[in-house]
């Protein structure tokens, strides 16, 4: 088969479009014909050796396609249980970015026919983080107010899909205004330049009073103002810190306003199930930034480098 496989860790030259031992499935196993597969940070950051993992490795979380040797439509959960904890696709085994994947059979899921392929890989993982972040910890409600940082990410247009369609009202912030167009026709009620905007004086106007819910996946450059943006009582949940982990504490925050602060990472399958049926009822839809032939995944990984993107980029694979 072919794959994009990794040999080395290092920038996007070091990605290899190359032939590939088929994988072998193992016990309770099945093996997916894929015809797309998504492209994340986290391959990115497993590309940098951040973490480092044995190699040759295929990248690749997100992933759809046809059962081997059959017409049965699927998509895969990239969040493999696996001795009581949650292993992912492309980080910890070999991934997607290939024609052919060996997964869990309870890993794979039918797809209706009015989903598409791209659209099938590009939800799972961001969706999965994002409807727990939301519904599992943060416990949103239909009348709350959600503020999503830097809208035009896979995990942030993903928040914003799913607190629409539970009937949250959400603002989002970008340092584009080309991007902060495009989320409100995606239905965002209020958007915020986080360059240009007082952010927590916004929101807190917006919301009289402060979000509800504050999605936080920035760190450093966004902690203090998330902190000060939540309501009294209200929920910061937090699932990455792509700007940096070390931002200043302002613990007084936390207990003046009473606030909850919830770590939270990827899914488990009650998650999974829970953002798929929203996909699949077409009341959550995930935003399709680029689709590239597989064997373009360099361009892929400089655009998302880049952070020019809005929403995910795909592959189609032949």
């Amino acid at each position: 088969m072919k794959a994009i496989r990794i040999h080395e860790d290092g920038g996007p030259d070091v990605l290899r479009y190359e032939d590939a031992p088929d994988p072998e499935p193992g016990p309770d196993e099945v093996v997916v014909e894929l015809r797309a597969a998504s492209l994340n940070h986290l391959d990115v950051w497993i590309r940098q050796g951040k973490p480092s993992v044995p190699k040759p490795r295929i990248l690749g979380a997100d992933g759809a396609g046809f059962l081997a040797g059959t017409k049965e439509r699927v998509v895969i959960n990239p969040g493999l249980a696996h001795d009581g904890h949650v292993t992912v696709l492309g980080e910890h085994r070999d991934g997607t970015h290939a024609q052919l994947v060996a997964v869990p059979r309870t890993a794979v899921h039918p797809l209706p026919d009015h989903v598409s392929f791209e659209d099938a890989a590009a939800f799972p993982l961001v969706f999965e983080t994002a409807y727990r972040m939301l519904v599992t910890k943060a416990r949103l409600q239909g009348d709350e107010w959600v503020l999503v940082w830097g809208i035009g990410s896979g995990v942030a247009t993903a928040a914003l899909a799913i607190a629409k369609a539970l009937g949250a009202r959400v603002v989002v912030t970008s340092s584009s205004d080309e991007k902060l167009e495009r989320a409100r026709g995606l239905g965002a009620d209020e958007t915020l330049n986080h360059e240009r905007d007082d952010v927590p004086a916004r929101v807190r106007e917006i919301t009289a009073g402060g979000a509800d819910v504050v999605v936080e996946h920035v760190g450093e450059a966004t902690w203090a103002r998330s902190l000060a943006s939540a309501r009294e009582g209200g929920r910061i949940v937090v699932c990455g810190a792509t700007s940096g982990p070390n931002p200043p504490a302002s613990l007084h925050r936390v207990w003046w306003r009473e606030l909850e602060i919830h770590g939270s990472t990827m899914g488990t399958e009650a998650d999974f199930r829970g953002a798929f049926e929203l996909v699949a009822a077409g009341r959550a839809l995930p935003a399709v930034d680029t689709v590239f032939p597989l064997q373009e995944a360099r361009a892929a990984h400089e655009r998302l480098e880049r952070g020019g993107q809005f929403g995910k980029i795909v592959f189609r694979i032949e």
